[in-house]
């Protein structure tokens, strides 16, 4: 461990494609070592790399320390892990390349394999290419579920969280064509499940209340339009509700969150990708942050992908970035908190209320 010993946490974040904005919405969050009062950064990615964006972007006043491992962290400073060979690794800003999905892999599979071995406290993701990075040691759809595999979970919750509104996805990264066959009672119960446990666990709220969504418009129109929501849906939001639960729905999407329902609850789960990403997105772009809720890990990460359109050119902004950094650190403290409390159980601690938790309101700034 270095000289300087701390109790802030540990944050990994993986550099992503390197040719998209992730560098660069990287370097613009942590430039000047301006979170190191709230956590550790270490980059995994390429110190060449971050190097030439950082001239690219004039941010020649402020360096970054290079290290091999996690035990050689500076708490005072931004430090960076290289994790392939990358003496004559160059910057194409905009271009999509075989090597950049290479790094992008080969930092995410360092930055896991500290965040197994508990040398990280939690990690966020910058944007990949879910193309290029393609390879024999990766082929999943996403971030999440390479995620789920690696930590032995059958499933994992995609999660996206702005202040007080979260929207989950019972189906993810998947085609359309595909979404109604892995609509199940027993897939829709368990996601339910993790939702709940998630509110409770990394976000303090004691008694969640969430809305469930309808697969189909009008949620089915009393089966007129789809019989998914009698068949399926509803059985099982009434299951929840037999043992107590706040559970309610199912909601016709459109007008759920063109009437500003959303707000009556702590949590929304969707049916597929877009239903819930696209409102999400309309109301909270760049200020979402993406949780992969239901880990024994903590990973969030921008809701923006690689923005190849406006990569090296000084436009992109960090604040999605920033919000992931931050939901990181709350959630990570708030689970080592209730680890504390559960081995001393006999001694009396406050336990921090729903208002003052700061992971409910998503990091430094709320969503409205």
């Amino acid at each position: 461990m270095s000289e300087q010993q701390s109790d802030k946490p540990v944050i990994g974040i993986t550099i992503g494609d390197y040719n998209g904005i992730g560098p660069e919405v990287i370097l613009k969050a942590l430039e000047g070592n301006q979170l190191s009062k709230l956590c550790t950064p270490i980059i995994y990615g390429s110190l060449r790399v971050l190097n030439q964006y950082r001239n690219l972007l004039e941010m020649k006043d402020w360096n970054l320390h290079g290290i091999q491992k996690p035990e050689q962290v500076n708490h005072k400073l931004t430090n960076v892990i290289t994790c392939w060979h990358d003496h004559q690794t160059e910057i194409e800003p905009g271009k999509i390349t075989a090597e950049a999905g290479q790094g992008s892999f080969a930092s995410l599979k360092r930055a896991v394999e500290d965040l197994k071995e508990g040398k990280i406290q939690a990690l966020v993701t910058g944007p990949i290419n879910k193309d290029n990075i393609q390879s024999e040691d990766f082929k999943f759809p996403g971030h999440t579920e390479f995620l789920a595999e690696a930590f032995g979970k059958d499933d994992a919750l995609m999660f996206m969280v702005a202040g007080d509104l979260r929207v989950g996805v019972l189906t993810g990264h998947m085609p359309l064509q595909n979404v109604r066959e892995h609509i199940t009672a027993e897939k829709l119960a368990a996601k339910i499940e993790q939702i709940l446990q998630s509110l409770k666990g990394d976000f303090g709220i004691k008694k969640p209340k969430l809305a469930v969504l309808g697969l189909n418009p009008h949620a089915g129109e009393n089966g007129l339009l789809g019989s998914e929501e009698i068949e399926i849906i509803q059985p099982v939001i009434k299951q929840f509700k037999e043992k107590g639960h706040l559970v309610v729905g199912p909601f016709p999407a459109d007008g759920f969150f063109a009437a500003g329902t959303y707000r009556q609850y702590d949590a929304v789960l969707a049916m597929y990708h877009d239903q819930g990403l696209i409102p999400f997105k309309t109301l909270a772009f760049n200020e979402g942050v993406n949780f992969t809720a239901g880990l024994s890990a903590v990973r969030t990460s921008p809701d923006h992908g690689t923005a190849y359109n406006i990569a090296g050119k000084n436009l992109a902004e960090p604040g999605s970035l920033l919000q992931a950094l931050y939901l990181a650190c709350d959630i990570s403290r708030f689970r080592i908190f209730n680890a504390d409390m559960e081995k001393n159980a006999l001694i009396s601690k406050p336990q921090p209320s729903e208002s003052q938790h700061p992971a409910k309101s998503g990091g430094k700034q709320r969503f409205n």
